[in-house]
């Protein structure tokens, strides 16, 4: 067995530094979330502020995620060659300048420059995932790898609870409510001066993002986390497996695995970032709207918390996939085909509404469950078929964008029906298709 460099290196931290590295971990997933949820405000308030159709505002979703596909093996090959501290580095000043980019956006009042923005800003965030993900694998334990992953996963989503009530606190006033719905009726030159004034909102609190990731990749820099090694980090055992195959199309379980991702990140985007328009569509007023993505991803806390607790203990990570999968298909159906007013938590709004904030639960447990499944028993193929899985989180940009097309077309309501095919192939995946093999046939004994 060969020594594996990445456990020597963790080994010669002091307790404190171990303890140092794991909370930069924690902060830097902290700002993933606060970054990318965000983007649940920024959808309706390009809209309201450039007269936008559906379709165009859902171009900030797929500007921010489509950089994941772009980058996804670049990123390998910058962390390699340049050092996991220093490729991380990088990363933040890459968001920090796409997060800079708002400044000329706003003062300009040009969507495009915005979405180059966010486009700069998932190109940095993706190289960040990239890195971050070893690091929670390394920093402890082997076997309570899963719950720091958990851990981590509740600070993404903590943060975006907070971010869009933060932002929205910020760039929202309680008089505005009453300019956002005259918008339309203003004449050109008032509707010019309005315009102006609320994307000039933006400008100051992406300017501060952007200096404080500055900061945060220059402390990653000089921080005690050790260097990573990646070719240490399959087993001599594991390297020695699938020696008949010769390419990770052979895997099928991994191939539908990574569809399955692409349904799954796609289907959550649509989830949070459609939120507050259609809570505007049942008569709540935007101002009262842009809480209900903090609200979907509080119920994404409760399910990891629940899986923390419950998984294995009391029902396995399978189970639990199988579960969420069912649930997210009985929601979408009934988000399409069931309607009924609602006073739930001061909110007189439709039944539906608070469906769609518990799709917030059903996808919690759903990447949990098909990543380990479609990366089972891979041996030397192991990081292509994780960067396989990377690429399919392009899903963030597509699906959004195939909502809002459909939601321009026949209706905010109806077009929930792309969320059915999503959830109906997730529930195949974790029912077979994580069981399939061989393309020729199919296994109906379980991966180990």
């Amino acid at each position: 067995m060969k020594t594996n460099q990445n456990e020597v290196a963790v080994s010669s931290l002091s307790k404190g530094q171990k303890r140092l590295s794991v909370g930069l971990i924690a902060v830097m997933f902290f700002v993933f979330g606060f970054v990318t949820w965000i983007n649940a405000i920024l959808i309706p308030y390009f809209k309201l502020a450039f007269e936008l159709n559906h379709f165009q505002s859902y171009l900030v979703a797929f500007a921010f995620y489509i950089a994941y596909l772009v980058m996804s093996l670049p990123s390998g090959i910058l962390l390699k060659r340049c050092g996991f501290k220093n490729g991380m580095m990088l990363g933040f000043f890459v968001m920090a300048a796409g997060a800079l980019l708002f400044v000329p956006a706003g003062a300009l009042r040009s969507y495009p420059v915005f979405l180059s923005g966010l486009f700069s800003i998932g190109v940095g965030l993706s190289v960040l995932q990239t890195a971050a993900n070893p690091y929670v694998t390394i920093l402890g334990d082997k076997e309570r790898a899963a719950q720091r992953f958990s851990i981590m996963g509740i600070c993404n989503k903590l943060a975006g609870i907070i971010a869009p009530l933060l932002f929205a606190a910020i760039i929202l006033k309680p008089e505005d409510q009453e300019l956002l719905e005259s918008l339309k009726t203003l004449n050109a030159v008032d509707k010019e001066i309005a315009s102006t004034h609320l994307l000039g909102r933006v400008m100051i609190p992406y300017a501060v993002v952007s200096a404080v990731v500055v900061a945060l990749g220059l402390m990653i820099k000089f921080s005690p986390l050790p260097e990573i090694n990646t070719e240490t980090d399959i087993s001599d055992e594991d390297a020695k497996q699938v020696t008949d195959k010769k390419s990770i199309l052979e895997f099928p379980y991994l191939v539908l695995g990574s569809v399955a991702i692409f349904f799954h990140v796609g289907s959550q985007v649509i989830a949070v970032d459609s939120i507050i328009n259609y809570v505007q569509s049942t008569g709540v007023s935007f101002l009262a709207a842009k809480n209900f993505p903090s609200y979907t991803l509080t119920a994404t806390i409760i399910g990891y918390l629940l899986g923390i607790v419950l998984i294995p203990k009391f029902f396995s990570q399978l189970i639990a996939l199988r579960f969420c999968t069912c649930l997210g298909l009985l929601l979408s159906i009934g988000m399409v085909f069931i309607s009924g007013s609602a006073d739930l938590f001061g909110y007189q709004t439709d039944i539906t509404v608070w469906f769609l904030v518990l799709m917030g639960f059903a996808n919690s447990m759903i990447w949990a469950g098909v990543w380990p499944l479609a990366l089972s028993n891979l041996g030397k193929f192991l990081k292509i078929g994780a960067s396989l899985l990377v690429m399919a989180l392009c899903g963030n940009a597509i699906l959004p964008v195939i909502y809002g097309y459909f939601a321009d077309k026949v209706g905010l309501k109806e077009a929930y029906l792309v969320l059915l095919p999503c959830y109906a192939y997730l529930i195949f995946y974790a029912f077979w298709g994580f069981k399939i093999k061989s393309w020729r046939h199919s296994s109906s004994t379980p991966i180990a």
